[in-house]
């Protein structure tokens, strides 16, 4: 038995990378930090995560390769606290989303220990294009 993948039906071409990258999202789930994602607008989204502890020195959002990733990691304490429980995580973290054609990142702001991430999709235009049949 053969296996249909989605880039090999006759119909949808150019799609083989659609397959790919929903493995690498499903790979690179994990829940920490927890966020949602909201849509704020017909083309407008937003994504808060939660990052409490973190300043906005230790926060950076990139985008690479069609991926917003955001990262997180707090500076080493310099004082030598004695932790008697240490149940508020300092760990660094780092969070990516793909993101389609057509999306990009409007802003981001810090609020009230949630990072808020701002996208916007630009909406394409319609284009007919008419193609000229040569003769043989």
């Amino acid at each position: 038995m053969t296996k249909l993948t989605l880039g090999s039906h006759p119909f949808l071409l150019g799609f083989d990378q659609l397959e790919r990258l929903v493995e690498r999202t499903a790979k690179s789930e994990n829940g920490y930090p927890p966020f949602n994602i909201e849509q704020s607008a017909d083309n407008s989204f937003r994504i808060t995560l939660a990052v409490a502890g973190f300043g906005d020195d230790d926060l950076s959002i990139t985008v690479e390769d069609r991926q917003l990733i955001v990262r997180g990691k707090q500076a080493d304490p310099e004082d030598d606290r004695i932790f008697l429980h240490r149940g508020i995580a300092a760990r660094q973290f780092q969070k990516a989303f793909v993101l389609a054609d057509g999306v990009e990142v409007a802003g981001a702001a810090t609020e009230n220990g949630l990072l808020h991430v701002d996208l916007k999709r630009a909406v394409p235009e319609t284009i007919v294009q008419t193609i000229k049949i040569n003769k043989g």
